[in-house]
């Protein structure tokens, strides 16, 4: 069940999302901060830009962080037809009986600027990595501290069996920019 504002700003009291903004800011940004039944979180000004070199492969397996230039700014300019990886400025802490799913904003995606957020799972705490394609053939801007994408509560009648926590999930606790892992 998607849960209304009442219910996240409850949990947001109990330190699930930090900092929380209580109210929707809208006035000349990409907006951020609570919805109708979500959350606009907010891309932190810290960037991994993807950088091709000739004969790289993208291997999740053997994932050579030399493929990314790091980049800190109010603004990312992505690369055509390429992408960057980047952090929620929010740190989250899902709760056992909570599954989190996040879509991309629209002011984004009109632009072909698509991102990709894999969903929070039960008990999983860190901030949120974020992987941003810019699907066009022209460079994308993507504008630090503003909305990047929605998150999504949804609320189980029961506890789940076994949580993110439990299996001791590698991506658990990430506090910066997290590179694929096996």
């Amino acid at each position: 069940m998607v849960k209304n504002d009442h219910w996240i700003i409850k949990m947001a009291k109990n330190g699930m999302i930090e900092p929380f903004r209580k109210n929707q800011v809208r006035k000349g940004v990409i907006s951020s901060g609570i919805g109708s039944y979500g959350y606009d979180m907010r891309i932190a000004d810290e960037f991994k830009i993807f950088a091709h070199a000739k004969g790289t492969i993208i291997d999740p397996k053997e994932f050579d962080p030399g493929n990314f230039v790091n980049f800190r700014g109010k603004k990312c300019t992505v690369p055509p037809n390429s992408f960057v990886l980047g952090r929620s400025v929010e740190y989250f802490r899902i709760p056992r009986e909570v599954l989190v799913v996040c879509f991309g904003k629209s002011t984004y995606a009109r632009c072909g600027v698509i991102v990709n957020i894999t969903p929070l799972e039960p008990e999983w705490e860190g901030y949120v990595t974020i992987a941003i394609s810019n699907t066009a053939p022209l460079p994308a801007r993507i504008y630090a501290n503003e909305g990047i994408a929605q998150v999504i509560f949804l609320e189980s009648s029961e506890i789940c069996k076994r949580s993110y926590a439990d299996k001791t999930g590698k991506y658990q606790a990430q506090e910066g920019i997290t590179l694929a892992k096996i």
